[in-house]
């Protein structure tokens, strides 16, 4: 059984392969290949999350059996186990229920770089979730920098480049300020190691040393991350992101790529330097009303937008800001809870991207109000949608609910905390109700209603335009199985929120 804490590593190191191999298959070679691994590694994650949550402990593996600092490490429990499941279990998903759309977006010529980006991306989320070195956690960090500027691009339209330099700027200055955070992390501590960063700092903050010092360093760390997942104010480039890329690389950018960075900030956080000494610094203060203010500010800025993928694109800002709510609030079961609503969106934004893309391609719909009676012809696409778009509103039985339900919980005794979170929650759901049933309505709207109100130019002629379906068997299963997912993690929330809590007593 020993043999299975290799997992992780294996991990890693099959995505950095496939991507090396992808770089001299053909297009459609590539595309197998890439869902094969992602397949496997999902495998992989799901042993391991079994055998850890069984064990009911963490394991460190050296990096050519060698301790730090002469060697790396990476080290499992059963919330990174979960966490590295759900992002192959995305990745995967997407990529197979995306395939028509990657053969519609991107040249042939093109395909095989872009599964070399998403083995790359998927690597350095493992990386991410399974280093124990800080270092380490930068060097992939500028790995899945690049992978997502690559899959920003890789579409080649005008807007599609012009949005990938902005990212990459926004994205390094992100970096850059985490990376200064390492550099004077490093200098108070003397360590990069994680377990051994958490030792000292306990020190110096029991002796009352450095409080300014590691004050900035938790903010620069934290700044840098929150650049980088999008936190209001720094949420400028995922509309543009979000909205211009590909389907599947918006459904990646938007499910994973982000979540990995806040992953990483949870484990600065709880393992790194301590939850106790971050709340002492007032970090945490800052994380809750920046949270409380995206998730109005995002459902307002969503409610507003005429475009219907910057709209879903909009709202990611919102549920960016419920999880750094949780984070804010900074007890376990907050933490808990925004750990869970981390799977819950991250499941739900894929399957919002992915079932929209076949009556948004496949009619050239551009605006929310073009949506009008394309139920009727997309009829399961539709249905797969309207089930995203409740599970972020909040509705029984769906995961957002779940989560809404855990982050209201966690704030409650929290004192004016908890009037503030339980109010912007309120306030939240409303508009997110407005805007996503809004788009469901409208998808609904009887056909002989929309003949009857539409213009001259809406009833154009629209013969010329090629047809894109997205409607193929593995299409069908890629988002029948996230719909699946959404009501599992809604049904079956009491598993998920054990491995977490359990894993969040490990990490610490």
């Amino acid at each position: 059984m020993d043999f299975i804490r290799n997992f992780p590593f294996f991990s890693i190191m099959l995505c950095m392969f496939c991507a090396i191999i992808c770089s001299v298959l053909g297009r459609r070679a590539a595309k197998h290949f890439t869902r094969v691994m992602l397949f496997t590694v999902m495998v992989l994650s799901a042993v391991f999350l079994i055998y850890t949550y069984d064990s009911g402990e963490s394991y460190v593996y050296y990096m050519g059996h060698f301790p730090a600092p002469w060697g790396n490490e990476i080290r499992g429990g059963c919330l990174e186990a979960i966490f590295a499941l759900f992002v192959s279990t995305v990745a995967f998903l997407s990529v197979i229920a995306g395939g028509k759309a990657i053969e519609f977006d991107i040249e042939d010529k093109k395909e095989n770089l872009f599964f070399i980006l998403v083995c790359l991306m998927t690597s350095s989320l493992l990386a991410m979730c399974y280093t124990n070195d800080l270092f380490t956690g930068y060097v992939f960090i500028e790995i899945n920098t690049i992978a997502g500027c690559g899959l920003i691009m890789v579409r080649q339209i005008g807007k599609s480049v012009v949005t990938a330099v902005r990212y990459m700027v926004i994205s390094l200055l992100g970096s850059g300020l985490f990376l200064i955070g390492v550099t004077l992390l490093y200098t108070l501590t003397g360590h990069l190691l994680m377990s051994n960063i958490q030792e000292t700092v306990a020190e110096i903050a029991g002796n009352g040393d450095y409080k300014m010092q590691l004050t900035v360093v938790i903010g620069l760390m934290t700044v840098g991350l929150a650049i980088k997942s999008g936190l209001f104010p720094f949420h400028l480039w995922i509309p543009d992101a979000y909205g211009q890329s590909n389907v599947v690389s918006s459904s990646l950018l938007s499910g994973t790529v982000s979540k990995g960075y806040i992953f990483l900030l949870i484990k600065i956080y709880v393992r790194t330097i301590g939850i106790d000494v971050i709340r002492d610094s007032g970090v945490l203060n800052v994380c809750f009303y920046l949270g409380i203010t995206a998730m109005v500010l995002g459902s307002v800025l969503a409610l507003h937008e005429k475009s219907f993928r910057r709209m879903i694109a909009f709202s990611s800002i919102a549920q960016i800001g419920y999880i750094f709510m949780g984070i804010g609030i900074g007890t376990k079961a907050s933490i808990g809870a925004a750990v869970f609503h981390i799977f819950a969106h991250g499941i739900t934004k894929s399957l919002l991207f992915l079932s929209s893309s076949e009556f948004t391609e496949g009619s050239h719909t551009k605006s929310i109000d073009e949506l009008k009676g394309l139920a009727y012809k997309y009829k399961f696409s539709a249905f797969c949608y309207s089930v995203g778009a409740f599970s972020i509103v909040g509705f029984p039985l769906l995961a957002g609910f779940i989560s809404k339900l855990l982050l209201g919980g966690s704030a409650i005794g929290e004192g004016v905390n908890q009037w503030v979170a339980l109010l912007a929650l309120a306030v939240s759901t409303i508009l997110n109700a407005v805007y996503f049933l809004r788009t469901v309505v409208y998808l609904y709207i009887p056909p002989e209603k929309v003949l009857a109100d539409a213009s001259e130019e809406v009833m154009k002629d629209t013969s010329s335009y090629p047809r894109h379906s997205m409607y193929c068997p593995l299409y069908v299963i890629g988002i029948t199985l996230l719909v699946l997912l959404n009501f599992a993690l809604g049904l079956g929330s009491g598993t998920v929120i054990n491995i977490i809590e359990k894993g969040l007593e490990v990490f610490n």
